[in-house]
């Protein structure tokens, strides 16, 4: 069991020339978006090439469990390959984590990319071997909901050693949500649901001391509400140095309670600054963090101000 403060690891930078693995640990996804991941990747001088099992379909499983152990455990233990891009989320991976090498991750720290039901791959790879990752978007590209400025986000995190600073924009429907103050500490978190449903296994994470993130995606308010009491009545957010609020997309269900009310709500009594309006999440020009390295959460100036990654 690796002692909760061990500082994180953080894996190369990634260069032109250099292979990235695209696997889809979760859900299943097409070829025609990974397609147009694939084109910006090529671009940034990348060498993106899709796992064995990345456009595997079992029901909503991008293939049978092994399978998509499999292309993990082989994209950590090629040396040749040197960061690993999940496609797309959806569900699945927690099914999975366990049988991860950690050694192997270990042995050679890649940088690991993505989000949503990814939260979970992220967890487990802070566990177990303390790696620090990448919040943001997967190879499954959508350029609508991921315009130039997405992608320029994602670029600075995988390919710079540049701190990212995300400011909280006034047109998110969190922007509401605020506690004044000044912190610091490692960001970890992700997916509210994925961090909710960690609760009660080895990883989630202990949060002493952290700057929580949180997003989500189609859960009404009273969803909301209930993982974070859960959260609350496990204990799990004692010791918290702050929350950074991203985008609850498509959360409305018709009451008068809206997605800001239970955020202030359940997160305003916790003592500690909280910030929305983070435009990191599932919802239009989505923008890129690192998880498991130090940062800085101002809420006079609306800014989340992360250490890089990778180095």
């Amino acid at each position: 069991m690796i002692s909760e403060d061990r500082a994180a690891v953080r894996p190369p930078v990634l260069r032109p020339g250099d292979t990235v693995l695209l696997v889809s640990p979760s859900g299943p996804t097409s070829p025609e978006r990974v397609a147009r991941g694939m084109e910006l990747l090529t671009g940034w001088g990348l060498r993106p090439v899709p796992a064995p099992n990345a456009y595997a379909r079992q029901g909503y499983l991008a293939g049978a469990d092994e399978l998509r152990a499999a292309d993990l455990n082989a994209a950590f233990a090629d040396p040749q390959v040197r960061g690993v891009i999940c496609t797309r989320g959806g569900y699945g991976v927690q099914r999975v984590v366990d049988a991860i090498d950690m050694a192997a991750v270990s042995r050679d720290p890649k940088v690991v990319a993505g989000f949503s039901d990814i939260t979970a791959l992220q967890f487990a790879l802070w566990r177990g071997a303390r790696l620090a990752g990448v919040h943001g978007p997967g190879a499954a590209w959508r350029d609508e909901r991921t315009p130039l400025r997405s992608a320029e986000s994602l670029h600075a995190a995988l390919m710079t050693t540049e701190p990212v600073t995300v400011a909280a924009v006034p047109g998110e429907e969190t922007f509401p949500v605020r506690v004044p103050g000044h912190t610091t500490g490692t960001l970890l978190g992700g997916n509210l649901c994925m961090i909710a449903a960690s609760i009660g296994t080895p990883d989630l994470p202990d949060l002493t001391g952290a700057v929580l993130l949180v997003e989500d995606v189609q859960e009404p308010p009273y969803k909301v509400d209930r993982m974070l009491t859960q959260l609350r009545r496990a204990g799990a957010l004692d010791g918290l140095a702050g929350v950074a609020v991203g985008q609850f997309t498509d959360c409305a269900d018709g009451w008068e309670t809206t997605i800001a009310d239970v955020l202030t709500e359940r997160l305003g009594d916790l003592g500690v600054p909280v910030l929305g309006g983070l435009p990191i999440g599932h919802g239009p020009g989505q923008l890129t963090v690192p998880v498991g390295t130090p940062a800085t959460l101002d809420t006079d100036a609306g800014t989340l101000t992360v250490a890089p990654a990778v180095v």
